[in-house]
């Protein structure tokens, strides 16, 4: 249903916040839409539901049919429930829950739809209930290809149904209820296995088929018409009454021969030119979720090309429309075909009938933010401001406020300007980047989240991030996080940069990867990537939604993120994980099975709906360019340096509103600065866009006649169900803009009395903008703020306290935090901790060595262990090679394995090479304690090092080991016949029983972060009084070795080199420089697996630690291999070439590249 609006404006009654809510009414279900369907998976790759649910999906949803996927059987709750016509379940959950059987029964038996298929039939095995509604139970079955037999053919699912072949498993069923009436038999010899049957119970249908084992049948054409025929006949009559009014203007997708479309992956055929549709056409071709209702605010030619949008304190959209995007670069900057137009609604029917061209001659803007009465604008090279001052919405005052932002990619320049609770305004900028000065200061920077004050006169580079970025979201209580166009789709920002100034000893990332799906979910097969197929690869925004007219599970959890080469809008379920957060997949918002549709910006509006700007356009894709062995034809690079294509459209763009089904009205009242009580009013709605449009508005009108006010908020201590209080937060953050802090003597109270409240965003604010001074410092002590019941408020007490000057008290309590083993087992606040220790290292070490008086160095036992002398009797032994894990050896840590072995005195006098196959993950290696080699992080990479002449005797040797497992499995894990001390001819095998100690055991965590050494031996190490010089890494010479440098070639995704010669044996250096804007590895491969390691690399993309593993597979076939290199990172990668003759591969193994980016190493 559409939203009524009460008035000229959408805007909410700020005086009385019980009106800001949606007031719910009873939906009558009468209205032409789709039949929606709730799957039930499972996360496991037997029966994989998650590869199989997108096949059936995007093959119904042409039919009008909406499937939204869950693997939680707590979903099979009654409200949820209550969404859907009809339940399919494909998995295989050992139990169910009473409560949910109670609710699933009770949803069949009033009438709803039940599609059980194959595993189904051996699910919640604890359920006779839920078995006998099945109607039968797995018991059995073998595999072949096979045709079911169709024994009712005047059934309605049967009797248009054609019948179809398809390889499945033959399934044999149990517990055969009697009620069933069969549709199909699987017929072998004399058996007839009962194979598709439907019954009922109560006023439900059931229907059931045993197809279905692998994409082999879910991709059958056959299959899907027999599903799509079982769900029609069994959801109720008013569904399907619904659903068939839905389809009488149903649109068919019209296609056309065009030249120009690139196919990187290969299809046959291939992709066709799908012809526009209207507006109203491509809405049927959306899916929402079920309670949703899509509708369409405005559309061409009122807006072309939309790329970003924002609303103003009255309530109307902006939005910037760029038809110059994203080659007509222009280098007047007083030229351009691009705008910023206001759209309004002012007849009340929820469309845009009115529009107002705020600027134009612009070029390629991207992203806009309302401050200080205008909005400033990223429009590379230049950051703008823009200005009305004459009321006729059109601006009249345009200032260049920075300059130098990269224009050589225009989809990799600045973008998403938001402003941000903190008053200041914050950005992200891909690979473009920047190299100017801004305020007066020098910064050269790319791929970064950054926030800057125009009024104040800083700027920030706040963190890095690993590639193209184009999102950025703000939770109500102040989390930053980013989005990046390929393979991270979500990205917390925990730690600003400059908290590592002068830091050694741990890495400095600040940010973090956190999403936790490779997959996205479109609805349609004919999705076009250039990498990272079928995941993110043009991941754009990633606003929260804040405010609360959606169901409480979206309440300032759920982030949105555009992927335009899927047409769809993701729902990115962010939840707490100490003080950081990990993503979920929480399904789509929007779905679009039209091949124009590009949802680029989707964030909530004043209206607390989710607004989607879709691009609308065939081609979405900018870069790499196409040639004939990528893409199938060859095109050339415009002035954006994306590929120029005639089939780019100019025409065509569309504005969705996401809105609940049931009613909801707004009165209407709009924000001014002439209204403080207004404003203050506001600071307390339901939506956040109201409270900070209320807050900058307060702000910018710069009057402390409503510090008063302000104080009152802060002081009201209850929080709501999320545990916020968003009213205190904003009001707190007012004072601080208004500069109180400095200039009312009642301010500097009311923030420190802050710090005892009772919602955490409240306290972290209060620790935030507290000055940092000593009287801050003894604030922060008394609140206890280090010890904190929420982590995130202990992340910025140690961010603030990395800020201050060396103190003995300071360091003495980070040691006593140290000892808690919550703080040291989490990611963040570990690193924290280490920074604002170093700082305060002196009190940190003081209290340190007071407390452990007989520490000793690892260093000083590391010796002893890898020396022939040493006594080793007291180990344990373990057979190697083998796993540590599948020994029975549950460690991350270092571990030292230590062996005899018996040299024949001719051995002894030639030139010797020690194989030790594998290690995963590190390795230093020790012959008769002398070191003789070791590899970092090479897990792959088998261990051959030359034992020097001398070292090796006739009779009793020592090879000791020291193996460092950071995470996951560990050890000397590779083939017997790898591990041998070898000269000439002469080879003495070294496998068997070996010697073995843990030296040191450590969460994943630390080991993946901070090099396997806790916190207080990693202080001493870099800043105690007898630690010695750190050495660089990577900075030591390999003698003799033959240097190999490889580039990536930027754009093409290619390497530079592309066949390189060694010879048997020989020490190699290969030097990979990424100069690309992608991330890039380079792995060799054993002669003849290029394809085996590359179809590995393709399924290890899914895997979400794969990013950690550099996306290189875990395998024997895999010779060597670089970790994953950023844009302008370099690595050496040192290695014996193999002693067999050969030509061996080598790949990149980032998602998507490695049937591109190829190349031969011919050893000689």
């Amino acid at each position: 249903m559409k939203t009524n609006f009460a008035s000229l404006q959408i805007v909410f009654l700020l005086f009385l916040f019980a009106a800001c809510s949606p007031v719910k009414k009873e939906h009558v279900d009468d209205t032409p839409r789709r039949i929606e369907l709730l799957f039930l998976g499972h996360e496991i790759e037997h029966h994989n539901s998650r590869a199989y649910f997108p096949i059936l999906a995007s093959a119904l949803t042409k039919d009008g049919i909406n499937i939204t996927y869950t693997e939680n059987p707590s979903d099979l709750n009654s409200e949820n429930l209550s969404k859907y016509d009809g339940l399919i379940v494909y998995a295989n959950h050992e139990e169910i829950g009473k409560a949910e059987e109670k609710a699933l029964l009770n949803f069949v038996e009033t009438g709803k739809a039940f599609i059980p298929i194959h595993s189904a039939s051996f699910c919640f095995k604890n359920s006779p209930a839920y078995i006998d509604l099945v109607g039968a139970q797995f018991m059995s079955h073998e595999t072949g290809t096979f045709t079911a037999k169709i024994t009712n053919k005047e059934h309605p699912i049967t009797k248009n149904l054609k019948p179809f072949e398809t390889w499945d498993e033959t399934y044999v069923h149990d517990k055969i209820a009697d009620d069933i009436i069969v549709l199909m038999e699987r017929v072998e010899g004399d058996q007839r296995e009962p194979w598709t049957w439907v019954k009922q119970l109560g006023e439900g249908k059931v229907f059931y088929t045993a197809y279905g084992h692998d994409e082999r049948t879910w991709e059958n054409k056959g299959f899907q018409e027999l599903v799509k025929a079982g769900i029609l006949w069994a959801v109720d009559d008013n569904a399907k009454k619904n659903w068939e009014a839905f389809m009488v203007d149903m649109p068919t997708l019209a296609y056309e021969e065009r030249a120009n479309i690139p196919n990187y992956e290969q299809r046959d055929p291939a992709p066709k030119y799908q012809l526009p549709l209207s507006p109203e056409a491509s809405k049927k071709l959306i899916q929402v979720p079920a309670g949703f209702d899509v509708e369409l605010f405005a559309s061409e030619p009122d807006i072309i090309n939309p790329i970003a949008m924002n609303w103003d304190e009255k309530g109307r959209l902006w939005v910037i429309e760029t038809v110059d995007y994203p080659n007509t670069v222009r280098n007047d900057n007083s030229i351009g075909d691009d705008k910023v137009k206001i759209l309004e609604d002012t007849d009340g029917d929820g469309k845009a009938d009115k529009v107002t061209v705020f600027a134009d001659k612009l070029n390629i803007p991207t992203s806009f933010a309302f401050y200080d009465g205008g909005i400033v604008v990223s429009q590379a090279p230049h950051f703008i401001f823009l200005k009305d001052t004459d009321g006729d919405d059109k601006a009249d005052v345009k200032e260049v406020l920075i300059d130098g932002w990269g224009t050589f990619d225009t989809h990799a320049g600045p973008s998403n300007l938001q402003y941000g609770i903190d008053n200041n305004l914050y950005g992200v900028v891909g690979y473009s980047g920047f190299e100017g000065e801004i305020f007066g200061q020098g910064f050269k920077f790319n791929q970064n989240v950054y926030r800057f004050n125009p009024k104040r006169k800083t700027f920030e580079v706040l963190t890095n991030t690993s590639n193209n970025t184009w999102g950025l979201g703000l939770t109500e209580d102040n989390s930053i996080f980013a989005s990046t166009a390929n393979n991270t789709h979500s990205v917390f920002v925990g730690i600003p940069n400059a908290t590592f100034n002068h830091v050694e000893g741990i890495g400095k990332d600040g940010s973090a990867k956190i999403d936790g799906h490779y997959y996205m979910q479109p609805i349609t097969p004919n999705v076009r990537q250039v990498d990272v197929f079928g995941g993110f690869t043009a991941a754009a925004g990633h606003h929260f939604y804040t405010a609360r007219a959606y169901p409480s599970e979206y309440w300032n959890s759920i982030a949105f993120v555009c992927e335009p080469t899927g047409g769809v809008v993701h729902q990115a379920r962010i939840l707490k994980d100490g003080a950081g957060y990990v993503e979920e997949d929480a399904g789509n918002l929007f779905a679009s099975s039209d091949e124009w549709s590009s949802p680029v910006d989707a964030k909530t509006g004043p209206d607390g709906a989710v607004w989607v700007a879709d691009w609308y356009n065939f081609i979405v894709q900018h870069n790499p360019t196409p040639n004939k062995d990528r893409g199938g034809y060859d095109a050339e690079n415009g002035e954006g340096n994306a590929y120029v294509n005639p089939l780019r459209d100019k025409g065509h763009g569309r504005i969705w509103r996401i809105v609940p089904k049931y009613d909801y009205t707004y009165e209407v009242q709009q924000l001014s600065k002439e209204d403080p009580e207004a404003l203050i009013e506001a600071l307390s709605s339901d939506n956040q866009f109201w409270r900070l449009t209320a807050q900058r508005l307060l702000v910018e009108r710069g009057d402390t006649d409503i510090l008063n006010d302000l104080y009152k908020l802060v002081n009201k201590k209850q929080v709501d169900d999320k545990g916020l209080n968003n009213a205190a937060l904003h009001a707190l953050w007012t004072i601080e803009g208004l500069g109180a802090l400095k200039t009312d003597s009642n301010a500097l109270g009311v923030v420190k009395g802050a710090l005892f409240h009772k919602a955490s965003a409240v306290r972290k604010a209060a620790i935030q903008m507290l000055p940092r001074n000593d009287e801050s410092d003894d604030a922060l002590f008394k609140a206890n703020t280090l010890n904190d019941r929420d982590p995130n408020v202990q992340l910025s007490a140690l961010i603030y306290f990395a800020e201050r000057p060396s103190s003995q008290k300071v360091g003495s309590l980070l040691h006593d935090l140290g000892e808690n083993e919550a703080v040291i087992n989490d990611l963040w606040l570990y690193k924290a901790l280490y920074a604002a220790s170093a700082k305060h290292v002196k009190g940190f070490l003081n209290a340190f060595t007071a407390a452990n008086p007989d520490y000793k160095k690892p260093s000083e036992e590391v010796s002893d262990f890898s020396a022939a002398s040493f006594d080793d009797s007291s180990w344990e032994t373990m057979e190697i090679p083998q796993y540590i894990e599948d020994a029975g050896l549950d460690v991350d840590g270092v571990i030292w394995f230590r062996k005899e072995v018996m040299i024949p005195v001719g051995m002894a006098k030639k030139a010797n090479i020690l194989s030790l196959g594998p290690i995963d993950d590190s390795d230093i290696t020790y012959v008769n304690g002398v070191e003789v080699g070791g590899m970092a992080s090479s897990f792959s990479s088998n261990r051959t090092y030359d034992i020097p002449e001398g070292v090796l005797r006739a009779g009793k040797n020592t090879i000791a080991v020291r193996v460092e497992d950071d995470g996951d499995k560990g050890g000397l894990y590779g083939n017997f016949w790898q591990l041998y001390v070898k000269a000439g001819e002469d080879l003495v095998r070294i496998h068997g029983q070996w010697k073995y100690k843990v030296e040191k055991n450590y969460s994943d965590q630390e080991a993946k972060t901070y090099s396997n050494a806790d916190l207080a031996t990693l202080l001493m190490k870099y800043y105690g009084a007898d630690a010695e010089a750190l050495t660089a890494e990577g900075s030591e010479e390999v003698i003799n070795a033959k240097v190999i440098t490889i580039k990536t070639i930027t754009n093409e995704m290619k390497f530079d080199v592309t066949k390189f010669e060694v010879k048997a044996g020989e020490q190699v250096a290969l030097v990979l420089e990424n100069p690309d804007f992608m991330q890039h590895n380079l792995v060799i491969t054993k002669p003849g697996k290029k394809e085996i390691v590359g179809a590995a690399a393709d399924k290890m993309a899914a895997d979400p630690n794969a990013a950690e593993l550099n996306y290189v597979p875990q395998m024997s076939d895999v010779l060597f291999a670089t970790p994953i290199l950023n844009p302008d990172e370099t690595y050496s990668l040192k290695f014996k070439a193999p002693t067999t003759p050969g030509e061996y591969p080598f790949i990149c193994t980032f998602p998507g590249h490695w049937r591109i980016m190829q190349g031969v190493m011919i050893v000689k």
